[in-house]
């Protein structure tokens, strides 16, 4: 999994945010590099997105596992994080959603990315929503 990881955040940089080919192909993708919240070492993670105006909404899915990904606690510990996205490199803030928020975010999110559709129930679990706020 850590050489997939790597040859996708190499394709992803080397083709402007894009992936041209293979099973990811056309997906909306970023690399957001986090700090980890044990270690203090950047950690960065591959997530898919959609869009709330200018925020970047992402889900905690880990692809329907019973817990969250390793990267939603580092950003509960330091929301701070760099993020690569179509591109472009930039600080953001990321934020847990509220409650209120949640379910308007997800409905969206998994209107654009149907396969989210059933990873809470597969999860046992809410999905969390981040967004990620550019900063400056």
């Amino acid at each position: 999994m850590a050489d997939w990881n790597a040859m996708l955040r190499a394709t992803l940089r080397s083709n402007n945010g894009e992936v041209p080919d293979g099973p990811m192909a056309g997906r909306p993708l970023l690399i957001m590099t986090s700090t980890g919240a044990k270690s203090g070492q950047p950690r960065e993670a591959v997530v898919t997105f959609t869009r709330d105006g200018d925020r970047y909404v992402i889900a905690a899915s880990a692809g329907g596992a019973p817990t969250e990904p390793q990267w939603y606690h580092n950003v509960v510990a330091n929301p701070e994080v760099q993020v690569e996205a179509k591109g472009e490199t930039f600080k953001a803030k990321a934020t847990v959603v509220d409650a209120a928020e949640h379910d308007r975010l997800w409905a969206r999110h998994v209107a654009e990315r149907p396969e989210f559709a059933d990873y809470p129930e597969k999860a046992g679990r809410t999905i969390p929503v981040v967004t990620l706020e550019r900063l400056g």
